[in-house]
């Protein structure tokens, strides 16, 4: 999987899931967006994934204006690519999702791979107050949410932004995801190297078990082949065990704060860099070096930074 040894870590600076009563280091703002993607950069994720928030309240905002006010300054900040979400929030549609990447151009947009519940809620009683009114009614909200994510969806979304030389982050929640993405491989509507990030350990999908992880990489591996690239994210606390693994089986790492407040058991982390750096050894640690930039371009086929429109 890793081409000549070489790991892409991707860093999802802020997400959607998390609401900022979680952690004080929660990047909400355009400067803290801006100021944490760079460092992650930095500290060596080739590959930075993007959302953006209401910096009033830091509520997620898929409005290409919120994100107009940090990927410029992104871009000029560091060579990294950058990957803008179409997954936005799961409250939201799929055309209000996708503006931001139809817009903008990016060399790399997410792409959730099929719908499901999306649980959250069992969350909302960990913390006796909340810094905003929205946050624990959201949480509450999931018990009944199903993320959307139909086959017309996907088909929007692709149809919305391959011809801007785009490519997909292919998130995938379940096995079923890789059936549904082997669904468009057939239909000649993706091309490879298919990069596949395998999502593990949120309520509603597949869980964090090593037998997971292997299941969903054995089943990776038959439908796909060569043609694809894997990579792993692990929610909460198993984040840096699942990377761990995957990078042992030869795969791609991500993280950052969209997928875990956590460096270390019971340590918030205070930057997405620090979890960055967490990841880098573990991967340094197993003989393998980390991706640049332009490596990980090569090795997923993007167009580079020169081409896109922002």
């Amino acid at each position: 999987m890793a081409v000549d040894g070489k790991v892409i870590i991707t860093c999802a600076i802020t997400g959607a899931i998390h609401t900022p009563t979680m952690s004080p280091h929660l990047p909400i703002t355009p400067d803290e967006i801006t100021r944490e993607a760079i460092a992650a950069a930095e500290a060596g994720a080739a590959i930075l994934h993007l959302h953006a928030r209401d910096p009033e309240t830091g509520k997620p905002d898929q409005t290409p204006e919120a994100f107009a006010r940090f990927l410029p300054r992104i871009k000029q900040g560091t060579n990294a690519a950058i990957n803008i979400t179409t997954g936005g929030s799961p409250f939201m549609k799929v055309d209000e999702r996708v503006r931001p990447a139809a817009q903008f151009k990016p060399e790399v947009a997410s792409l959730n791979m099929g719908s499901m519940n999306f649980g959250l809620f069992h969350l909302a009683d960990r913390y006796s107050e909340y810094e905003f009114d929205w946050e624990k009614p959201q949480l509450e909200a999931t018990r009944d949410l199903v993320f959307r994510n139909t086959f017309n969806d996907i088909e929007y979304i692709l149809e919305t932004c391959y011809d801007n030389g785009t490519r997909f982050e292919f998130e995938c929640y379940d096995i079923s995801h890789l059936y549904n993405l082997n669904h468009f491989v057939e239909r000649g509507l993706v091309k490879p190297p298919y990069f596949i990030q395998s999502v593990f350990g949120l309520l509603g999908g597949i869980g964090p078990h090593p037998e997971d992880v292997a299941h969903m990489k054995r089943t990776a591996d038959r439908l796909f082949g060569d043609d694809y690239q894997w990579s792993v994210l692990g929610a909460g606390s198993s984040q840096l065990r699942i990377a761990a693994q995957a990078a042992a089986l030869g795969g791609n790492v991500r993280v950052g704060l969209e997928d875990s407040l956590w460096a270390g058991k019971g340590n918030l982390a205070t930057t997405n860099a620090e979890q960055v750096t967490l990841a880098r050894k573990i991967i340094e640690g197993l003989g393998m070096q980390v991706a640049t930039p332009d490596e990980a371009r090569a090795i997923l086929s993007l167009k580079g930074g020169d081409k896109v429109a922002f």
